[in-house]
């Protein structure tokens, strides 16, 4: 396949952004891409499965986030921009209702909404889709003081709070009056509010400490008591997450061991505690929910390859069932339910498969395929993806997943490793579009879940990937090093390629070894650390940021921008100039650097894209550079 090809296939964007089954379970809504970062809101009749529009984001004012039903009629959508806001980019989000036909729309938001607290003006969001009562929603909403004359006189609310909205008619109540700290709201699913959050904040710049108080309701009671205080620095204390209204207790995180742990928490005025859910050597993950009511049946196990442990023993069999009618397909979720959970919307994939959707009839036992995630590549070999593990230079076993390219032997490929974003993030078995292109074009891929990746534990995630950037940096240069010993990799044709955090990865590494890697590829990296805390500086998550990061001889000797005298490689260099997540100065200061040091470097920048670079277009000039440069720089 030829490479422009090949990059047009893989680059393109998942044909399913958002996807939400109706309360009777006869309709499904899409949100799906369209040209540059847009985005359509499609609803299908279940009977004859064809796809009819109804609204379009252009991706340039607003972008489509999720859109899900709240009635068998009407929908409740996320649309959020980019934004300059006091010179800074932020995100602006905002909810909004429609009915499936296109009319009716009205924004749920308060026009004067926001958190400027951080690098966003939030809109709010859906906290209770309140089954049976059509159309009606429990929705955090910011408030802010009116200080215009004439505008919203004599409103002093300020903070978040949560009301009750008609989404059809607006007419809406307070059901949680407006608290200037509060930061989460849980609710039973049934429409009450049984679990706030207030953050808390220090100092006269108004800095938040990380700390976050809980509280909680007794289902016979308005009063709050008590539940917990969780450290986000520390990820210490009970983290809320769900309630169950049925056995009366809320589902927290807490650490155990170092290991993150799923407890039951009862409600009943005892906090009297339960393990719901762990494993040794690796953290819980999410919570599996089903329904609008977002009824909690499961929990994710997040080893080698990702498993539910199920407390609900009917899902448990039906999952069950459904991986013997999708032989092939492991990866099988409950993405959404009817609201008598007798239709299921379910998503089956696998490391090959991109995945589809199906709608799955209880009652008939029928099951039918809907939607493809990537049907460009319907048709197009795919790599398998296998979990190994290396040795670190101390002896340390690193785990990851290798993936060979389809038919190969195995033996002196041109190769590649992908150390992945975050830094609190990790890589997981399955279909990976980036990982897939490169073995489609002949590499072996390496994905190492280095020490410094979340989810093993603390001892593995140690201080943090930036601060922690030597064993980290050091584990990424080992899984090279293990290609070549393994005889995988030719050692004169191996690259490293890194997105985000892997950016940063894929630079240092050239510092820490230069030449160990014939050529580097970094997507919007961190590239100055100092930089990088002084870039969240006037907002009131900075102390978190600054103390993050660090201070300390690591700033300068973890930065590759201040050391590109010692890469020894040509640099390709990617990045959308509305990264709210690392601002293009960090790859503009790189390109600069290099230069200075007459070093080979190129910088890519994509007018108007953020963080993600989600466009078809754009993700395919990425991947045609990134070949290109590949097959001449390793061919040297």
């Amino acid at each position: 396949m030829p490479v422009t090809e090949a990059a047009s296939k893989f680059g393109v964007r998942e044909g399913v952004e958002s996807i939400s089954l109706s309360p009777d379970g006869s309709k499904i809504a899409v949100v799906l891409p369209v040209q540059g970062q847009g985005s359509e809101l499609a609803v299908a009749k279940l009977s004859d499965n064809a796809l009819r529009r109804v609204i379009v984001a252009d991706g340039v004012n607003e972008r489509l986030g999720s859109c899900d039903f709240v009635s068998n009629y009407r929908l409740v959508c996320t649309v959020y921009t980019v934004a300059d806001y006091n010179g800074d980019l932020v995100v602006v989000s905002r909810v909004l209702a429609i009915s499936d036909d296109g009319t009716a729309t009205k924004l749920l938001s308060n026009r004067d909404s926001g958190n400027q607290h951080y690098a966003q003006l939030y809109g709010g969001a859906v906290v209770d889709w309140l089954p049976g009562q059509d159309n009606m929603i429990l929705m955090e909403r910011n408030y802010i003081p009116a200080t215009k004359v004439g505008s919203h006189i004599g409103n002093k609310l300020e903070g978040m709070g949560v009301d009750s909205i008609d989404t059809v008619t607006l007419k809406s109540r307070t059901v949680e009056a407006p608290d200037s700290d509060a930061v989460d709201f849980v609710s039973d699913g049934q429409g009450n509010i049984r679990i706030k959050g207030e953050r808390e904040i220090v100092g006269a710049t108004r800095q938040d400490s990380g700390v976050t108080r809980y509280y909680y309701r007794t289902k016979d009671s308005n009063a709050w008591k008590r539940f917990s205080e969780y450290d986000s620095t520390t990820r210490e204390g009970l983290y809320p997450v769900a309630v169950d209204p049925v056995l009366d207790l809320a589902y927290a995180y807490s650490r155990q061991d170092g290991q993150r742990v799923l407890y039951r928490v009862s409600l009943d005025g005892t906090l009297a505690k339960e393990v719901a859910v762990q494993q040794a050597g690796i953290d819980v993950g999410s919570l599996i929910k089903i329904g609008r009511r977002k009824r909690v049946v499961g929990a994710t196990i997040d080893g080698d390859y990702s498993y539910g442990v199920y407390f609900d023993k009917e899902m448990e069999a039906l999952r069950e069932s459904l991986s013997k009618a999708l032989p092939g397909l492991p990866l099988v979720n409950i993405i959404d339910a009817s609201d008598d959970e007798s239709k299921l919307l379910i998503f089956a994939g696998s490391d090959q498969d991109p995945g589809r959707y199906y709608v799955l009839d209880r009652n008939s036992g029928v099951l039918n395929e809907t939607l493809l995630v990537r049907p460009e590549l319907e048709n197009v070999a795919m790599a398998q993806v296998k979990p190994i593990s290396y040795p670190a230079a101390d002896g340390t076993m690193i785990p990851g997943y290798l993936t060979l390219p389809p038919g190969s032997d195995g033996k002196n490929l041109p190769a590649l490793v992908l150390p992945h974003g975050g830094p609190e993030a990790r890589d997981y078995w399955g279909f990976d579009w980036l990982v897939q292109y490169f073995a489609n074009r002949g590499y072996a891929v390496l994905q190492p879940n280095f020490r410094g990746s979340a989810g093993y534990g603390d001892d593995w995630f140690q201080k943090n990937g930036f601060q922690s950037w030597r064993t980290a940096i050091a584990d990424v240069d080992d899984a090279g090093r293990w290609l070549v010993s393994q005889g995988i990799a030719d050692p004169a044709k191996m690259g490293i390629f890194g997105w985000s955090y892997g950016g940063y990865a894929a630079l240092q590494s050239g510092v820490t070894d230069p030449g160990l890697f014939k050529a580097i590829i970094a997507v919007a990296p961190v590239t100055d650390l100092q930089m990088l805390k002084g870039q969240s500086r006037g907002w009131s998550d900075y102390a978190l940021t600054r103390d993050y990061i660090g201070s300390g001889p690591h700033i300068s000797a973890g930065s590759p921008a201040r050391h590109a005298e010692d890469i020894s490689v040509p640099v390709l260099l990617f990045h959308g100039t509305k990264d709210v997540n690392v601002d293009i100065d960090q790859s503009r200061l790189m390109e600069a650097k290099l230069k200075d040091a007459d070093k080979p470097v190129q910088l890519v920048e994509y007018p108007d894209l953020d963080h993600y670079l989600d466009d078809s277009s754009a993700r395919k000039d990425m991947l045609t550079r990134s070949a290109n440069f590949l097959m001449t720089e390793l061919s040297k």
